[in-house]
């Protein structure tokens, strides 16, 4: 087991070409927990876009005051995730994370138990807090756990429950919620966080922190230039996807031309794709960092533009929906590798940076998105998505190799 502090006499190391090391059975243990975390966190965020109608109705408010609850968690994760590593100071930093899923597990239940709009909110918020808490904090956990060599192939592992929650959280709670009702689908993932609770508390080994953080150290660390360079990265490439990716069935319906079950297919077929894609982010990024990051942003350029060039054809819509789909899988595990490589004796505070880059590029992705489907239709933003991430394959060209 390799912990952070051993990490910072090897900051000249060469970050780009490593060989992968062997786990033993009880760092396997501890990266799965992380996983089970990822996916009981990330399935109580996606849980509501498959029950908003029958929470709205329950509640007596309209569904787009219900769809708030979404927001909520962004923003307040937002917020948190610069704060976080400051406020847990020098705490074990496996007490911080099963105090986090603690969190989860009370924030789940509050919602399910929620009276009024303000009470679900409540809930909702705390769920953000542990949501951006735990990201802060995974990549340099699993450094600790795995070694830096392979924090990358640590990190698919953690982030196949976000790829597996996201293709799970909304069918599955909208079926729940169809058999038992919504409050019944939320407390599950209060079971969910629960579990993840439990193998941390069987698996991570005790987490002394090596230093303790401050918010001048976390704004210092922008003065980095492989720290700008991959906050730059996480905002171009995540701003274009998500900028286009919520406009992908629009597209599949005016410009394709497909009906509903067609649709699902397709969208299934995105995210299976993103599974295999998150495994094969591993691999390539403890390989080769910079090809890693050409190869992901190159991969959703090719599909985004392939898709307004060609996707009037059915069989080129679902092979570039799915071909999207496996560079988005490999965009959460090469990103914060990438941003963790220049910062690698501060990576609590590379974690916290991390985290808000992904925020401000979902709120703006969904700005863009939302004013170029009004403005020029189903097409405009995958062409959007498209020239933002062909930037980041240039960007990744330009980076330092060390």
């Amino acid at each position: 087991m390799t912990d952070t502090t051993s990490q910072q006499d090897d900051v000249a190391v060469d970050f780009n070409i490593v060989e992968p090391t062997a786990w033993s059975p009880a760092t396997w243990f501890a990266v799965l927990s992380m996983a089970a975390t990822s996916f009981a966190l990330v399935s109580a965020e996606f849980l509501p876009a498959g029950l908003l109608t029958p929470m709205a109705r329950d509640l007596g408010i309209s569904e787009g005051t219900a769809g708030q609850v979404v927001t909520a968690t962004a923003s307040i994760g937002a917020v948190t995730a610069l704060l976080s590593n400051v406020l847990i100071g020098r705490l074990n930093r496996k007490t911080v994370l099963v105090g986090l899923s603690a969190l989860a597990i009370g924030s789940n239940i509050l919602a399910a138990l929620a009276t009024d709009f303000w009470l679900l909110l409540l809930g909702r918020a705390g769920l953000g807090i542990a949501l951006s808490g735990f990201w802060a904090l995974s990549v340099a956990v699993v450094a600790r756990l795995v070694g830096a060599n392979a924090t990358g192939r640590g990190m698919a592992v953690v982030t196949l429950g976000v790829s597996l929650a996201t293709i799970a959280a909304p069918s599955v709670g909208a079926l729940i919620t169809d058999w038992l009702g919504w409050r019944t689908a939320m407390a599950m993932t209060a079971g969910l966080a629960a579990l993840a609770m439990m193998l941390q508390v069987l698996s991570l080994p005790t987490l002394p922190a090596s230093t303790g953080n401050s918010l001048a150290d976390v704004f210092r660390l922008t003065g980095r230039r492989g720290v700008q360079l991959g906050m730059l990265a996480i905002l171009l490439l995540m701003t274009g996807h998500f900028a286009g990716s919520v406009y992908v069935r629009p597209f599949l319906e005016k410009v394709t031309l497909l009906q509903t079950w067609p649709i699902a297919v397709a969208l299934l077929g995105f995210g299976i794709a993103s599974v295999i894609g998150n495994i094969a982010g591993g691999r390539v990024a403890d390989l080769n960092i910079r090809m890693a990051l050409a190869i992901t942003a190159a991969l959703m350029a090719s599909a985004a533009l392939a898709l307004v060039l060609w996707g009037v054809h059915i069989g080129a819509a679902y092979g570039f929906v799915t071909l999207w789909g496996f560079a988005f899988g490999m965009a959460p595990v090469v990103l914060p590798t990438n941003l963790s490589r220049g910062a690698p004796d501060a990576l609590e505070a590379a974690g916290s940076l991390m985290v808000v880059s992904f925020q401000v590029a979902i709120s703006i992705g969904a700005v863009l998105g939302g004013y170029i489907v009004d403005h020029y239709g189903a097409v405009g933003p995958l062409t959007l998505t498209s020239a933002l991430a062909a930037s980041t394959v240039a960007l990744a060209l330009a980076q330092p190799r060390s």
